[in-house]
């Protein structure tokens, strides 16, 4: 995989170089290409903003240089043979960055970032380079950064560790949270190592039964029972059918049925003393 990020803080990607993404990068399973976008100005300030349109408080990102320097990624990328690109657009105002979307972008081959800073870009380049590849605009939370880097940073890290050979065990991540299939909509439960006691804590006996079986089960109750305490959002938006009936029988205990079947959509909805919220 290609990743190209065009930033005026181009130090603040650093953090690439380390880590999984780092030791990707050294072993060749990730090419990383971080450009500063002063170097497509031309005047001598290295202007890269200007007054919004409309009046108001801020600066807007310039077309000119952000055009420009995309133009050469892109060209160099394309004669280096990286494949088909797609524009990565961290904003507020983009789409949830999630883990379904986070596989859907390790499968691509090239991805280019464009952090911005002040009020935004120009909303002109997105809509020139729409017409020219797939623009992601996403969003890492409901909260506004000083600039798009930091979410440059979470995203690559997200799509890195599912790179085949990235991860040391490639199974790591099939019980995380939010992975898709049986964790799609569920946070995962507490982990232990040893030792098995810690400052008169001990570890859930379970976990020292060798018996496979209970063992899943107690780490699937125990991601029921995070996730209803912590996301409680997660449980509501899943169709019943997405829980077997050892699912229900925990959910109940937790204080969870599902709704009637005159509601909409047949979604869980919590229940508290018996009557629904």
């Amino acid at each position: 995989m290609r990743l190209d990020v065009v930033t005026i803080f181009p130090e603040y990607l650093d953090p690439l170089n380390v880590s999984l993404v780092g030791k990707a990068r050294a072993r060749g399973q990730l090419d990383v290409q971080v450009h500063d976008l002063r170097a497509w100005t031309y005047d001598r300030h290295n202007t890269v903003d200007d007054t919004p349109y409309g009046g108001g408080p801020g600066m807007v990102m310039k077309t000119e240089p952000w055009g420009d320097a995309l133009d050469t990624v892109l060209a160099d990328g394309y004669e280096s043979g990286a494949g088909a690109p797609a524009l990565i657009v961290p904003t507020p105002s983009g789409r949830p960055f999630t883990q379904e979307l986070a596989v859907e972008l390790s499968e691509r081959p090239w991805l280019i970032f464009t952090p911005a800073r002040y009020e935004g870009i120009d909303r002109r380049l997105t809509d020139e380079y729409v017409t020219r590849m797939p623009v992601y605009e996403v969003s890492i939370g409901d909260y506004v950064l000083a600039g798009g880097e930091a979410a440059v940073l979470v995203v690559t890290e997200a799509v890195a560790r599912l790179l085949p050979g990235v991860l040391g065990n490639a199974e790591s991540h099939r019980d995380d949270s939010f992975a898709p299939g049986a964790m799609a909509a569920l946070l995962e439960g507490p982990v232990y190592t040893k030792p098995p006691i810690w400052r008169g804590r001990d570890i859930p006996e379970v976990l020292l039964s060798g018996h496979h079986g209970k063992i899943a089960r107690w780490r699937r109750d125990e991601a029921l029972r995070r996730t209803t305490a912590n996301r409680p959002d997660l449980i509501e938006h899943c169709a019943p059918e997405a829980f077997d009936k050892k699912d229900r029988e925990m959910l109940s205990i937790l204080g969870w049925e599902p709704a009637p079947e005159s509601e909409p959509y047949g979604r869980f909805w919590r229940r508290a003393d018996g009557v629904e919220e």
